[in-house]
């Protein structure tokens, strides 16, 4: 089968043997780039890349899948607080272990979500990062009474802002740097950036990004961190000391109560095609893979999330 292998500085579309082991077959339909596979290239790897995933398994059900498997067993994943297991830092797909941008990928059938009606898996890839933003919002405490603001208008900012205006948030900003981004934010009904906020989530992923989160923050406020940072980076510490600031890394997605974040962001995204349809800019088949990577990492491109359709 056809798959797309990290080959730093880019990558390449490979031949290997269909998946084996433990695990549902699924025919992948789509596969979005995400920022953590160009940085996985940067970090050396050779595995197969691809995170955000959605198919159809051998009974023609559409499913998107959880990234983070988990081992099911341990007092973490018992709880819903899979991201938590210690396996997960060693079976991240693309720097860890291979991912699943490929013709075919198993994965538990645990991590198998069925799609809401609206939904179909030619775009369910966006439910795995959507789930990331939806994550990071709600621990952040977006919802009713809060004035909440978003820096950075890349997908997964965009998607923050989506998660909490659907979280019932009384305001939402977004500063972001690009026209197109801008435009989005608009569609989802964000303002600009006036004042301070209960809550700021950090979706830029840069040190500018962390300052600026800060700057705009109200005193005793809270700060979602979405961004994912190296040790060289300075962190505003002496800002957040003065402000008291209450910073709330988030990292992937789990279940709580009785629903997941996977859920809720795939009912989101049913329920705003539009929104679906404006974030993937761009298609192309396995192929031209190594295309699509030079146009996800290319920002002149417009590009918010990239598609690749095995």
């Amino acid at each position: 089968m056809r798959a797309v292998r990290s080959a730093p500085p880019g990558v390449s579309v490979v031949e290997v043997d269909e998946p084996d082991g433990p695990g549902e077959m699924i025919a992948i339909r789509s596969a979005s780039i995400c920022a953590s596979d160009l940085m996985y290239i940067g970090y050396g790897s050779r595995f197969l890349l691809g995170h955000e995933l959605a198919g159809v398994t051998e009974d023609g059900s559409a499913v998107a899948i959880e990234a983070i498997f988990g081992c099911d067993e341990c007092e973490h994943c018992l709880a819903g607080d899979y991201n938590h297991c210690a396996t997960v830092g060693t079976s991240a797909l693309g720097i860890m272990a291979d991912g699943g941008m490929s013709e075919w990928f198993r994965a538990p059938a645990r991590s198998l979500k069925a799609l809401p009606a609206g939904l179909d898996a030619g775009s369910a890839c966006l439910v795995e990062p959507t789930a990331v933003a939806w994550h990071a919002a709600r621990l952040a405490g977006a919802g009713p009474g809060r004035r909440v603001a978003v820096v950075g208008g890349g997908a997964i900012g965009l998607m923050a802002v989506a998660a909490a205006k659907t979280m019932g948030a009384d305001e939402v900003s977004l500063e972001a740097r690009y026209p197109h981004q801008i435009a989005l934010g608009e569609h989802l009904g964000a303002t600009a950036p006036s004042g301070n906020y209960d809550v700021v989530i950090e979706a830029a992923g840069s040190e500018s990004g962390l300052y600026r989160s800060v700057e705009l923050a109200r005193p005793g406020g809270t700060m979602g961190v979405l961004g994912v940072f190296g040790p060289e980076v300075s962190w505003p510490q002496q800002q957040c000391f003065t402000k008291e600031l209450r910073t709330v890394p988030s990292l992937g997605y789990c279940r709580h109560g009785a629903t997941t974040d996977f859920d809720e962001a795939a009912a989101m995204l049913a329920a705003d095609p539009g929104f679906v349809d404006a974030l993937i800019t761009h298609r192309f088949p396995i192929e031209d893979a190594e295309e699509a990577f030079r146009v996800a990492s290319d920002k002149s491109t417009g590009a918010l999330r990239v598609i690749i359709e095995p």
